[in-house]
């Protein structure tokens, strides 16, 4: 299949599902959390914006829920379908890891998300908030645990070798792994930069299309004060995360850099682009500032920076692809930080709401978030390359050896299921985000609270019952 082996069509497979995964418990570990802030500040303050956008994003999380819990189940499967030979080598590892997530995240969620999303009706509001809190520390172990699972992947530390086959000795050194805090950090704050951007491009939406309103006003204000806060925050993150890449992981940075070697002993300059040409072991056009690279990554300007030419080749990673990747994440970040500082300026000017610019600016940024997800998981799990588990096991000894007729069959319907389910439930989502957020304003009028009655609680009825009253308005 168009030259490529067996063992290309099972990482791209895996690829291909885990890129649809990851964007669902980002929007919902971002979303769960907003959730529990907008209760909060209902309770504190008794403003029903605050209860009316609860109620609006509570459906679209719950949707996104669902997608990420269907879309996770096929991960942990393909471990033992197409990667059973890592599972043989690290499931001592990686196994109880997913357990602990299962036993403390899941249990913790599945406890708690009924009541938060059918209950506003039947519980008082205190045992409600309560429940909305616990579903949003419930996202935040969940990430606790994929991320020390993944981590010790690239870092591994606290096992033994035996019989070929990892036995952890060392449980905390295990959870702890070198690189573990910093890509937790990491991760996490991108999921609430990412559902900024998507409530922010949500508000935008309607701004733009004339509806003005203060639960409006009040999602854009919430995603731009986060936006303001939080971009410069992950920037600052992403540099210490990019300190212990190179330590740990030198490979990984010089294919980040598309840097091939180092001249004497002259610092290492930054390649703003170029096409690293794995093959010519050289990255042609490249566009260069000295001494920045040594800048950015040694903090001194003179110390050098690991050159993919001091690495065998095939411990390589595949610099063409990382080298873009981490610029596409990193030039998303800088359009964040450039959106929340505009959004500052505007507001002092009190006119964040009505400029159109900007509006349209917030309104295409709601994805950036996402995508610079997606290419930071590209670039780490591609400048892991060649190995599953770093310096341990490689990738090509990782796979379960099926035939490439199989793997052909098997991406096929994956690509083809996918798209059919989740673009279904992703065209909802968007339907009930088109909707927006119903409030006491004219025709729209939802009066309610605990004990009175207000649109549905089940999210896959809020955009018929719309549809449905649209109807009715439109016979009258």
């Amino acid at each position: 299949m168009f030259g490529l082996e067996a063992l290309d069509l099972a990482r791209i497979q895996f690829a291909f599902t885990i890129s649809f995964h990851i964007l669902f418990p980002a929007i919902t570990i971002g979303l769960a959390s907003y959730l529990a802030v907008l209760e909060g500040l209902w309770l504190k303050t008794h403003d029903d914006t605050y209860r009316d956008l609860y109620h609006f994003w509570s459906k679209i999380f719950a949707v996104n829920f669902g997608m990420g819990v269907v879309s996770g189940l096929v991960m942990a499967y393909q471990f033992g379908t197409n990667w059973s030979r890592f599972s043989d080598f690290a499931g001592s590892v990686t196994g109880p890891l997913l357990t602990y997530e299962v036993l403390t995240a899941f249990f913790l969620e599945a406890g708690f998300l009924g009541v938060m999303l059918f209950g506003w009706n039947k519980v008082g509001r205190k045992l409600h908030f309560f429940s909305t809190v616990m579903v949003a520390i419930g996202t935040l172990i969940s990430t606790f645990w994929i991320l020390s699972s993944n981590s010790w992947m690239q870092t591994p530390q606290g096992y033994e070798i035996v019989n070929g086959q990892v036995i952890p000795v060392d449980w905390l050194a295990v959870i702890f792994n070198p690189s573990f805090p910093y890509r937790l950090a990491h991760m996490a704050v991108a999921a609430f930069v990412a559902t900024a951007f998507f409530v922010g491009s949500s508000a935008a939406w309607h701004l733009l299309r004339g509806r003005d309103n203060p639960a409006i006003r009040r999602m854009l204000s919430m995603a731009m004060w986060m936006a303001l806060i939080v971009a410069p925050v992950q920037a600052v993150i992403g540099d210490f995360h990019g300190l212990n890449t190179l330590k740990h992981q030198p490979a990984k940075i010089a294919a980040i850099e598309g840097h091939w070697e180092n001249v004497g002993n002259e610092p290492t300059p930054l390649i703003l682009f170029g096409w690293p040409d794995m093959r010519a072991e050289k990255t042609k056009f490249a566009v260069e500032i000295p001494y920045l690279g040594s800048l950015i990554l040694t903090h001194s300007l003179d110390k050098q920076v690991p050159a993919l030419k001091e690495f065998p080749p095939e411990d390589r990673p595949n610099s063409t692809i990382v080298f873009w990747s981490f610029r596409i994440m990193v030039g998303l970040g800088m359009l964040m930080i450039f959106t929340g500082l505009w959004s500052l300026w505007l507001r002092k000017r009190d006119n964040l709401y009505t400029s159109r610019p900007f509006l349209y600016l917030a309104l295409w940024m709601g994805p950036s978030g996402l995508i610079a997800i997606l290419a930071g998981w590209f670039t780490t799990e591609i400048g892991r390359q060649p190995w599953v588990v770093y310096g341990l096991m490689r990738t090509a000894d990782a796979s379960s050896g099926h035939s490439l007729v199989q793997m052909s069959i098997t991406l096929a319907l994956f690509v083809v299921v996918y798209f059919a389910l989740f673009g279904v439930g992703i065209g909802y989502m968007m339907r009930l985000v088109r909707k927006g957020p119903v409030t006491n304003e004219g025709a729209e009028t939802s009066h309610g609270g605990p004990g009175r009655k207000r649109t549905p609680a089940r999210p896959l009825s809020a955009a018929d019952d719309d549809d449905h009253s649209t109807s009715l308005n439109k016979g009258n």
